[in-house]
């Protein structure tokens, strides 16, 4: 297996390529659409619109206007945990980005079930056609198997990475099985500290940022990695993780060390 062959967002049915793409980075447009055209049609767009944000909407308006619409996956990022304001950002969105609809609508941050003027505004997008499907995204790992027991939502963003590894034992063993939803990481560098030498073990050399997205997407409950960059270059070095595949055991022996002593710990908790 190679990362390079899209997977199917759980539940949702939607075909997407293994890295996704964040707005808030600062990559310029060129960069979200050559990583487009490599398959990574996954992108997520925040209802907390800062400048740095406006090269997605030009790309996404570029891929637009190539007749490209349905190959592309727009996940809307509503951080208001009220109904009305859900609503009214979400039409600021399709406004902004020049599109009638937006694939997912991701209702963040949360620990428990939204609230019914929440839920209630969703929905009601949803059955307008505005969003196909509609996501919830926390840093509460115990609240996940909730949301897949309640059958509210239909894929989940969730922290996973190789100093943060309990989403392998709270979450992912909860939320599989016949109809389950789509899985999201974010995260996959713990910002940037699996990343730093300072924060190495003894002797041991940090991964690259690729390296983080690898561990990511070698455990198969993942479906997706959110990438996050601020340039070309970046991107390009970032998309060489589809030309690969998943880790060896002895390089995810290695993650796994190196994330233990990130998060300052000996056992896997």
């Amino acid at each position: 297996m190679d990362f390079s062959q899209p997977v199917v967002l759980g539940k949702t049915g939607l075909r997407v390529g293994r890295l996704g793409i964040s707005s808030s980075f600062g990559a310029p447009a060129a960069a979200f659409e050559e990583a487009f055209e490599r398959g990574c049609n996954y992108f997520t767009w925040g209802t907390f619109i800062k400048g740095r944000e406006s090269a997605m909407r030009v790309a996404i308006r570029n891929i637009i206007a190539k007749g490209k619409r349905s190959e592309l996956v727009i996940a809307l990022l509503a951080y208001s945990h009220v109904g009305f304001l859900t609503e009214r950002f979400f039409q600021s969105a399709l406004k902004a980005l020049g599109t009638d609809y937006l694939d997912v609508l991701l209702l963040g941050f949360y620990s428990s079930t939204p609230s019914r003027g929440v839920m209630d505004a969703a929905h009601s997008l949803q059955k307008r056609g505005l969003t196909r499907y509609i996501g919830v995204t926390g840093h509460e790992r115990k609240a996940f198997p909730r949301f897949r027991q309640a059958g509210l939502f239909d894929l989940f963003h969730l922290r996973y990475n190789a100093a943060h590894r309990g989403a392998e034992t709270d979450v992912f063993p909860f939320i599989g099985g016949a109809d389950r939803p789509g899985v999201v990481s974010f995260t996959a560098t713990d910002w940037r500290k699996l990343l730093n030498p300072k924060k190495m073990p003894a002797s041991e050399q940090p991964p690259s940022a690729s390296d983080c997205y690898r561990f990511v997407l070698s455990y198969p409950a993942v479906d997706i990695c959110m990438t996050g960059t601020a340039t070309m270059e970046q991107m390009r070095q970032n998309l060489r993780v589809l030309e690969t595949g998943p880790m060896s055991e002895s390089e995810l022996a290695r993650m796994r060390r190196i994330g233990d002593h990130v998060y300052g710990r000996t056992p896997l908790t």
